[in-house]
């Protein structure tokens, strides 16, 4: 059966020297056997009656489930993430759960989690976002302009944006969206448009899909992977590239926080790094990190 034979009840009754409704017994275990295991594994093997040759074979294929294992992983992220109110959270766990997990064993991954779920802290903006997020996937897939009403961080003032959205991102609590701005208000500052502007998605107020459409030649297309790779804190500005010594304990925590980072030197446990990243984020982190961080340029 393992190599693709077909196995009659017949047969192996005459085989065994067992009857044939002992070979259904041992049928209908090891299909039990299998639905557990994929569960674990997330490889899908059955047991099906083939009608044309008038016995069973083992079928494989890959799980459309989740692995119990893989059901857990996704939901520990989703609650370490704290992204979203708890009316909309709650509900996207149970359908990872029920959609991607084996009726037999759901209760054994809802055990691990129930805990978190009932005392998970929402964000404190208090703003609903999934619908909202759709609208800005949909406006960035189809590339059409926004116009957007944004709170700003500082004074909390709200301005108007025209812009060309490129790209949906998280980071560390919140969702944002990377535009490149195609106006301002009256009045305003201008802003270097050659860079995208970041925009945190519960602090937009207002906005409008428009059927205007943008277009960006393929070799300028925006990035997502590439833009978060030297992105910090999502603090948007020019590309630059900063050279470092870092004499604390990891190495690795530098090369996993900046994904563009490369050691020149390393020397007595002190290495010299280099990393490309946008904007100013850059120097929140390296102010953390106190005086395991010397600048060199």
């Amino acid at each position: 059966m393992i190599d693709g034979d077909v196995i009659t009840k017949a047969d192996a009754a005459q085989r065994y020297s067992v009857t044939e409704r002992s070979i259904q017994r041992d049928i209908d275990d090891l299909r039990s056997f299998f639905s557990e295991r994929t569960a674990q594994e997330g490889v899908a093997r059955e047991i099906v009656y083939d009608r044309a040759k008038k016995g069973y074979l083992l079928r494989q294929s890959s799980a459309k489930s989740l692995s119990n294992g893989e059901a857990l992983t996704v939901c520990k992220i989703l609650l370490e993430s704290r992204s979203l109110r708890k009316d909309e959270m709650i509900p996207i766990l149970d359908k990872v759960i029920n959609s991607c997990v084996s009726y037999s064993n759901r209760p054994q991954v809802d055990v691990l989690i129930s805990n978190e779920k009932f005392y998970y802290i929402e964000p404190r903006h208090g703003q609903s976002l999934v619908n909202r997020l759709w609208d800005v996937g949909v406006a960035v897939r189809d590339q059409r302009m926004m116009l957007i009403e944004y709170q700003k961080l500082k004074k909390q003032e709200v301005v108007s944006r025209l812009v060309k959205p490129v790209g949906l991102m998280f980071s560390e609590f919140y969702f944002y969206m990377t535009a490149f701005i195609e106006r301002l208000d009256v009045g305003e500052e201008d802003k270097d448009t050659l860079y995208p502007a970041i925009y945190r998605i519960d602090r937009i107020k207002g906005y409008r899909v428009l059927d205007e459409h943008f277009s960006v030649p393929y070799k300028d297309r925006f990035q997502e992977g590439e833009f978060r790779k030297r992105v910090q804190f999502m603090y948007g500005g020019k590309l630059r590239t900063v050279r470092f010594q870092y004499s604390g304990l990891s190495i690795e925590a530098v090369l996993d926080r900046l994904p563009t980072a490369k050691v020149l030197e390393e020397k007595d446990g002190i290495y010299t790094v280099e990393a490309e990243v946008f904007g100013d984020g850059i120097d929140m982190w390296i102010k953390s990190q106190g005086a395991t961080i010397e600048i060199l340029g």
